[in-house]
């Protein structure tokens, strides 16, 4: 058996176009080109990348939310792609996701109580008072009073909203759940006290997470492994701490120098990208990142790079797809 609960593989989600008068296809987005990771059972793996990048993408594609185009997710030992709606429903019990926006992502229609009591009934799960109590429990593990059962999610905070969003996440115990930038449309004071409740859930509940997020210092503070995302591909895949003091990838080391430090004495080198992030559309040749890349040479807008494992490392301690590591250095 695998030592990995979630094993992404080369998966990959492109998005058709259509236009003219017989709306025909006419492109499509490569949204996911490729992706593959794997998460162990207990471990958070953190996939950061900018805006636009397909990070939303593999989340969704993973939970099959998307049908994704090519590849294999294989959770639990069985492979997603290639089982029954009745045997995906039975899977979706351990395999959970948590929205980026707390208000969207619940019903307006419904009570709190009515969105949490939800899980229980899709799935058959116990009787009207056993489920009533199950949505009482909810409510003040994820620290909401027992009154806000009857009352609807316009009527509670951001932080307020996200809470009972994982509450509804945790409701069928489940291994592993996909955070799509569970914080980012939170104040900051209040990021610090969800990101806490996730680590609490997950000590608790022996929980795997796939963390989304575009802010890298929030990344860092909950991950063990981080995957960098650019354009739909991974460009660089290790342990947190690795990342932050020994980056390989150009594009690792641009987002990690723009991390604010917070002590106005301390002087950072950063390192701007030019230019913009080109149309996943029309991706260009070679590595995706070559148009922003201050080292680039000619041979990385033809050559396609590979994940491969950093100089003196072996397996996925530590993987780049840069066709010139141990050739430049960040520090110059």
């Amino acid at each position: 058996m695998s030592e990995y609960l979630l094993e992404v593989n080369n998966l990959k989600m492109h998005f058709p176009i259509h236009g003219g008068i017989l709306w025909r296809r006419i492109g499509k987005v490569y949204a996911a080109d490729g992706v593959s990771l794997k998460v162990r059972a207990g471990e958070t793996v953190g996939l950061v990348g900018e805006s636009g990048c397909g990070k939303t993408t593999v989340g969704r594609s993973i939970v099959r939310l998307y049908k994704p185009t090519g590849g294999k997710v294989i959770f639990a030992g069985k492979d997603m792609s290639h089982i029954s709606r009745k045997e995906l429903r039975e899977l979706r019990r351990d395999l959970q996701i948590i929205f980026q926006d707390p208000f969207e992502s619940l019903d307006s229609r419904q009570t709190v109580g009515e969105i949490l009591e939800e899980p229980f009934i899709i799935h058959r799960i116990g009787t009207p008072e056993k489920r009533k109590a199950e949505v009482k429990k909810l409510l003040a593990r994820v620290g909401l009073d027992e009154n806000a059962i009857n009352r609807f999610p316009h009527e509670f905070s951001g932080g307020q909203r996200q809470r009972i969003g994982i509450a509804r996440a945790i409701a069928l115990k489940p291994k592993m759940i996909i955070c799509d930038e569970p914080v980012s449309a939170l104040d900051v004071s209040i990021q610090s006290q969800i990101l806490n409740l996730l680590l609490e859930l997950q000590e608790e509940m022996k929980l795997s997470y796939l963390f989304i997020a575009h802010d890298l210092s929030v990344v860092k503070h909950i991950s063990d492994r981080i995957a960098v995302m650019y354009l739909g591909k991974i460009v660089e895949y290790t342990d947190a701490d690795t990342l932050y003091e020994s980056p390989l990838h150009p594009y690792t080391n641009a987002l990690i120098s723009a991390i604010p430090v917070p002590d106005p004495t301390i002087r950072k080198k950063k390192q701007i990208l030019e230019g913009d992030v080109p149309s996943p559309i029309n991706p260009p040749s070679g590595c995706v990142f070559h148009t922003r890349c201050p080292y680039v040479i000619d041979r990385c807008k033809v050559e396609v790079p590979e994940l491969s494992p950093a100089p003196g490392t072996s397996g996925d301690a530590h993987l780049h797809a840069c066709l010139r590591v141990g050739e430049i250095s960040f520090n110059e």
